[in-house]
């Protein structure tokens, strides 16, 4: 198995030289191709969209806790974003059981969107602020003395919570998870720019317009399925 561990060494070291100053590892690259392909399949309500999330993640996090260590220098550490790779893991988990768990017996999609209830989103609305509010003083006390500006500190929180809120809420088959992922993209692609982690910052810009095509999508078949599913309900009261 030499030449297996030879050849995961070379990927984990390997770099496309963009300029003469600035290359991006292949690691970031692949990562976010995961994260796009992971992206069709929710879109298509496919049990795939959470295994090859979670590989996206594993990649991104090396990318990004490297940078937390030290690795790599002309480049920021983004704290947040490498944070949210492992809380992303674990709530697919939690998505891929779910969507597993809902699957139609006879092969159909995984899950049949629908709006979070009134209660269900102010409960995601309120958690997600009070998170957003708390990790800004965490990743602000983790970074201190770190020279950025404060804003780093709240963007990052706000993508990191921002990002578990959204793929709760696709776990739980919510339209409002694209809407949570419009949020985050109007910060994270500015952010990931400023602190030049390109590949990522294409990835967010591409979601920005595929995002709002699956929130149309989805929200169509939310309509379309509504009456479908109060059909099934049995009527309640005496026969």
């Amino acid at each position: 198995m030499h030449w297996f561990q030879e050849l995961i060494d070379r990927f984990y070291d390997a770099h496309w030289q963009v300029t003469a100053g600035q290359s991006i590892s292949y690691r970031e690259i692949v990562g976010n191709a995961f994260g796009l392909a992971s992206a069709l399949f929710g879109l298509r309500r496919s049990v795939w969209a959470w295994p090859v999330g979670i590989l996206g993640n594993v990649l991104l996090f090396t990318v990004f806790i490297g940078q937390a260590a030290g690795n790599g220098a002309g480049t920021t550490p983004l704290y947040g974003q490498a944070s949210r790779q492992v809380f992303f893991v674990l709530t697919s988990v939690y998505g891929w059981w779910r969507w597993r768990r809902t699957r139609d017996a006879a092969g159909g999609p995984a899950v049949h969107p629908k709006w979070a209830s009134s209660v269900e989103r102010l409960a995601l609305l309120t958690a997600s602020l009070a998170l957003v509010v708390a990790c800004f003083f965490v990743f602000r006390a983790v970074g201190a003395g770190f020279p950025v500006p404060w804003w780093y500190y709240l963007a990052d929180s706000w993508i990191f919570v921002g990002s578990i809120a959204a793929t709760y809420a696709m776990a739980r088959g919510w339209v409002d998870f694209w809407l949570c992922w419009i949020a985050v993209d109007l910060v994270g692609v500015p952010e990931l720019l400023h602190f030049r982690y390109y590949p990522s910052a294409v990835l967010y810009a591409v979601y920005a317009g595929f995002v709002i095509w699956g929130f149309v999508v989805w929200l169509r078949i939310s309509r379309r399925e509504r009456p479908q599913r109060r059909l099934a309900e049995p009527a309640l009261g005496p026969a």
